[in-house]
């Protein structure tokens, strides 16, 4: 499944000149990772950093990806850093690859604070939908391994769901290319977990999880004309009765300037405004 971010480089270079983009390496877990940080502002540390993870249904995807807009979540405050990293595709390697690739690079930002400009007090996991999977593991997996201690998830249009059961991936009328993301997400899953056992795995389908408590505080984005946005509202729902503090939005749908472009709205402002509200709220 397409995961591409449209962007113009005029207008990206011209809305987001004072953000630094730094090219690093990160540790995962089986090797180095290539990686970007992205910052904004003449701050010496930061108190919050977000790490990143691209989509691209687990199968493609770079750090190119949503480039356009993490220099504009950069930008928004100076306050916050923000680390992209890639991780191993699953036609190189499937599941667990990958999210242990991403638990592996929030632990080498835990490391690595001072490289990051970084103080250590707020660690965000964010990701877009197959990059929020990894994003949604890696709260699992830092609750379970007990590191790194995280104070927020971001989940946007996750796919949480291999079996692709939901309502809203069957039958969402007001989606266009409906059946085209359904078989791109059958795909995709394919490729990711190629062992139907692991299908049922927490770390491979986080809403399929049992165990959902003392997980961090969430928030979870969707689309009104996403076929992913039924899995985002019922983890969402989930998290919520276990205990954990979420806050779930299902945001207007944003034109479309690549048919393929399914997470373009990560793009718009209302992404933009409700990041910076949770982010916020996470001082409170």
């Amino acid at each position: 499944m397409s995961a591409v971010l449209e962007r113009d480089d005029a207008v990206v270079d011209a809305v987001t000149a004072d953000v630094d983009v730094r090219e690093l390496e990160v540790a995962g877990a089986q090797g180095a990772l290539a990686a970007r940080l992205y910052t904004s502002g003449a701050v010496a540390k930061r108190d919050t950093l977000i790490v990143f993870f691209h989509g691209g249904g687990f199968v493609s995807g770079d750090l190119q990806e949503a480039d356009e807009f993490l220099r504009h979540l950069a930008q928004c405050n100076g306050e916050r850093a923000v680390l992209a990293s890639n991780y191993t595709l699953a036609l190189a390697s499937p599941f667990p690859a990958a999210v242990e690739d991403a638990h592996a690079v929030v632990l080498w930002a835990t490391k690595h604070k001072a490289k990051l400009g970084w103080s250590g007090k707020k660690l965000v996991v964010m990701g877009i939908e197959a990059g929020a999977n990894l994003a949604a593991v890696c709260a699992l997996m830092a609750r379970d391994r007990a590191a790194p201690k995280l104070a927020g998830q971001i989940l946007i249009m996750p796919m949480l769901d291999p079996g692709l059961s939901t309502c809203s991936m069957r039958q969402m009328n007001q989606c266009p290319d409906r059946e085209k993301v359904t078989s791109d997400c059958a795909a995709a899953y394919r490729g990711y977990l190629p062992h139907a056992a692991d299908r049922s795995h927490p770390y491979a389908s986080p809403l399929r999880s049992t165990r959902l408590k003392n997980l961090p505080p969430a928030l979870i984005l969707s689309a009104e004309d996403d076929p992913l946005c039924d899995e985002a509202e019922q983890y969402g729902a989930k998290l919520i009765n276990a205990g954990v503090r979420t806050t779930v939005r299902r945001m207007p749908p944003a034109p479309l300037q690549d048919p393929d472009g399914r997470n373009e709205c990560a793009c718009k402002v209302h992404a933009l405004a409700e990041i910076a509200n949770f982010l916020a709220g996470l001082d409170r």
